[in-house]
């Protein structure tokens, strides 16, 4: 008999649904972007929660239509949900109430247990399941994503990792800064990766020619705030002329950041061991810099697609929980 674990992740920028074995295989990943009307930065809860509603019966529909088509007896042993932003009291979105409810409809009719994780483990380890820190007793781990720019310790212990704040930003998210720069250049939310893609077409910047600022970094902690002003003047003065060279210097002064928390920390918790999560990681650009400005480091990155929100995660920390 195949067993499954079936994950729910409903965050504040995509519906998402998931399938997988009890050997960590993905049978299906399956997501949705939220809508965001054009010239808008981002979504109310409400509005979020709403949609939520309505794309989760038709991710699940097309989650059963996948478990039908497998070859052989095979059952769902567990759901699996994000019920909150981070593991840590007093974390809660509004939008994780939609998969929550559905995750405890879907336990009640299958007779099987509903096991609830944050969208921040649910990230982590979707990057870390099949990778070389897998079985790593301790590493950093970066999260960077549409609302979340947070560094962290994490440590195997008895219930799986303990996670450490270390480091992250203060203010607002790489993702924000990457959002608001976008919509202010008339991109359509999100918009990440086509900066990614005009960052790419650019190529590498030099710093002596960057009129951005330097992000500064205190103890593995920076401010982004400074630099999404200076992005937004800029093009409200019409000084930007050539939009890939601007979306490369943004993405440069995003990877000397980053570069320099994973120095500052790695010299802090003596560790090389790196993994990086979250939308923001996903982007080729920011991949390419760090590898080449930390050559010292064992950077861990996911896929593209289980880099960005995705309910594999969820669904493997279900499986760990229920089998190993």
């Amino acid at each position: 008999m195949l067993r499954l674990s079936l994950g729910i992740d409903t965050s504040n920028y995509k519906t998402s649904v998931a399938l997988v074995t009890e050997q960590g295989d993905i049978i299906c990943n399956l997501r949705k972007f939220l809508d965001v009307k054009k010239g808008e930065r981002g979504l109310r809860q409400s509005v979020a929660l709403f949609q939520h509603v309505n794309n989760l019966p038709k991710l699940f529909r097309q989650a059963f239509d996948e478990f039908r088509g497998l070859d052989g007896p095979a059952e769902i042993s567990c759901i699996s949900v994000s019920d909150r932003p981070r593991p840590i009291e007093g974390s809660y979105m509004p939008c994780f109430l939609a998969g929550l409810s559905a995750a405890e409809t879907l336990a009640a009719s299958l007779n099987v247990p509903c096991l609830t994780f944050s969208h921040q483990e649910g990230h982590i380890e979707a990057v870390r399941s099949g990778s070389s820190l897998e079985n790593a007793n301790s590493f950093l781990s970066f999260h960077f994503s549409g609302g979340t720019t947070e560094a962290l310790f994490a440590e195997e212990c008895e219930n799986g990792l303990h996670l450490l704040q270390t480091g992250g930003s203060r203010d607002i998210a790489f993702g924000q800064v990457l959002d608001r720069v976008g919509v202010y250049l008339g991109m359509e939310f999100p918009c990440g990766e086509e900066l990614d893609r005009l960052a790419l077409s650019a190529g590498a910047v030099r710093v002596k020619e960057n009129p951005l600022p330097r992000i500064r970094c205190l103890d593995g902690y920076i401010n982004l705030s400074g630099i999404e002003t200076r992005c937004r003047r800029m093009i409200e003065t019409h000084s930007v002329t050539d939009r890939e060279q601007f979306a490369a210097m943004l993405f440069t002064r995003i990877g000397q950041a980053v570069a320099d928390m994973c120095s500052q920390l790695s010299a802090k918790y003596h560790t090389d061991d790196m993994l990086l999560a979250g939308g923001v990681s996903s982007s080729r650009f920011i991949r390419d810099y760090l590898i080449r400005a930390l050559p010292h480091c064992r950077l861990c990155f996911g896929s593209p697609e289980l880099s960005a929100d995705n309910a594999v995660g969820i669904a493997l920390l279900g499986g760990k929980h229920l089998w190993r």
